[in-house]
């Protein structure tokens, strides 16, 4: 009988190879309650292997959760061309292909662990947040947020992430329809509070100035006045 010999990893496949099993088994429980035992069995390694790659089980965890950071703040990149409304909605996409490629990542990454390297795991979460604020900040070509304008945008960036994780548990709701859906929630953010501020005001003047006929905030007009009369 005839045996397959294995392929040999190299370094970096290896170490892409354990942050993927260490990101599934950390998002299914929590750090501290998985062994590196576990992480070896699932990448079909040694015990003495994984720590070749990683000192310890804190190191692997952070190792995953960073790779996942990294990947997600790549996800708000967006050239400055187009209306605002068409430029949202490409980064809503791109984010919901990361969250339904790397659905365990997202939810270790956003959830984090109550122990093992939770004030680093709160550092990462946060560097992506603040990632995304800076990103949306410029396509607002605003440097200097004012107090209004920074609550719409932080509460809109927490609650894609909201919606992301609850769309994770059994995608109830099409995905597509929660990228527009999300692109609307910021305009009707930014709409709201343009009713108490006069700096929020011209903002939205702004981006509706450069928005066409047909963009999508037309469609949440649009939308909205075709609204069922009540039965």
């Amino acid at each position: 009988m005839t045996t397959v010999a294995r392929r040999r990893m190299g370094v970096e496949e290896r170490r892409e190879q354990l942050i993927a099993v260490a990101l599934d088994l950390f998002s299914h429980r929590s750090p501290e309650d998985v062994s590196i035992d576990e992480v070896a069995e699932a990448a079909g390694i040694s015990r003495p292997l994984v720590y070749h790659y990683f000192p310890g089980k804190q190191q692997l965890y952070e190792a995953a959760l960073r790779w996942a950071a990294e990947e997600l703040t790549a996800r708000f990149a967006e050239p400055h061309e187009g209306p605002l409304g068409a430029r949202l909605l490409r980064v809503m996409e791109r984010f919901f292909d990361f969250v339904a490629e790397h659905g365990r990542g997202f939810s270790a990454l956003m959830r984090g662990g109550p122990a093992i390297g939770s004030g680093r795991a709160g550092a990462l979460v946060d560097g992506v947040r603040q990632a995304a604020f800076t990103q949306i900040l410029a396509h607002l070509d605003v440097s200097r947020p004012f107090p209004r304008l920074e609550m719409v945008v932080r509460s809109w960036i927490s609650l894609a992430e909201t919606t992301a994780l609850l769309w994770l548990d059994g995608r109830r709701v099409p995905r597509t329809e929660l990228e527009r859906q999300l692109v609307h929630d910021f305009a009707a953010l930014a709409a709201v509070s343009a009713a108490y501020d006069a700096r929020m005001a011209q903002v939205v003047r702004r981006i509706l100035a450069d928005e066409p006929e047909n963009g999508i905030f037309a469609d949440l007009v649009g939308r909205l006045m075709e609204l069922p009369e009540p039965a």
